[in-house]
């Protein structure tokens, strides 16, 4: 797997295809980047996990935290580690302990572990890096249109708005790569006045 290049359609499958997820450094903090995708995530209808030894007691949108991936008592789809690289292979190895084994690593914007990457998928495990599982669920469904963000997705349709629980289409065909003509011209004059 190319890893600076996803298709559209690698992310779809996996978005479509997963029912649990559970968080690697979730925060009860709600204005941490973790707690957005958390809670956007969970009203998706995907049963969330927060894991996070420094909040066990606690629980996050009314799930319990657990400390470690070792302490989630059902199977796991996934795993989002909103973590830094430097602490990603200790995370793919707790994972890859987990029987049954999740499908899919997921590391979070900013976090990139190609060792840990390669070793999940010598396990059979799909593997994202560098990218957020609610950008991606926002873009691929239209959704993130509605907050002013261009994305690229042509439609006369605009795509319902959730309710709670309420996954969306993540069939909604966007230009592959993302650029458009438009886009492009605006980058280069800007590089021409700067």
């Amino acid at each position: 797997m190319n890893h600076d290049a996803y298709p559209d359609d690698y992310i779809r499958q996996i978005l479509n295809g997963v029912k649990s997820i559970a968080m690697v450094g979730a925060s009860p903090v709600n204005v941490r980047p973790s707690y957005f995708a958390f809670k956007y995530l969970a009203q998706r209808g995907y049963d969330m996990i927060p894991v996070n030894p420094g909040h066990v007691g606690n629980s996050l949108l009314g799930k319990p935290f657990v400390a470690s991936l070792a302490d989630i008592d059902r199977p796991v789809d996934m795993i989002d580690i909103f973590r830094n690289s430097s602490h990603i292979m200790p995370v793919v190895d707790e994972a890859l302990k987990l029987m049954p084994l999740p499908k899919v690593i997921w590391m979070q914007l900013g976090a990139r572990d190609d060792d840990a990457a390669a070793k999940a998928e010598a396990a059979g495990l799909k593997v994202v890096m560098n990218r957020c599982p609610k950008i991606e669920y926002g873009r691929l469904s239209s959704e993130i249109s509605w907050m002013g963000v261009n994305s690229r997705t042509l439609s006369s349709k605009r795509a319902p708005m959730p309710t709670q629980g309420m996954r969306l289409s993540l069939n909604r065909m966007s230009v592959g790569g993302g650029e458009t003509t438009a886009s492009d011209r605006a980058a280069k004059n800007k590089n021409e006045h700067s």
